[in-house]
C-alpha cells in the first residue's frame, strides 16, 4: 500500500483517476496547478486506487494526502 502526498501548496486542477481504478507506476492521478504551472501527481506503484482524498478546485497543503494505492 502506498500513500501519495502533495509535495507543495497547490490547487487541484484536474482529477484523472477515480477510486477503484487500476493504475500502473507512473500513471497520473491528479494534476495540481501552482503559479500557472501544471504539476502531475504520479502513482508511485501499481495497484488499485483505494481512496482519492481530493476534489477538483480544492487547495492542498504540502504533505496533504492525495490518494491511497493498494
Amino acid at each position: 500500500m502506498a500513500d501519495v502526498h502533495a509535495e507543495m501548496v497547490a490547487n487541484v486542477w484536474k482529477v484523472t483517476a477515480a477510486e477503484g481504478d487500476q493504475v500502473n507506476e507512473g500513471d497520473t492521478l491528479v494534476i495540481l496547478e501552482s503559479m500557472k504551472m501544471e504539476i502531475p501527481v504520479l502513482a508511485e506503484e501499481a495497484g488499485t486506487v483505494a481512496k482519492l482524498a481530493v476534489t477538483e478546485g480544492q487547495v492542498v497543503q504540502e504533505g496533504d494526502l492525495i490518494a491511497v494505492i493498494e
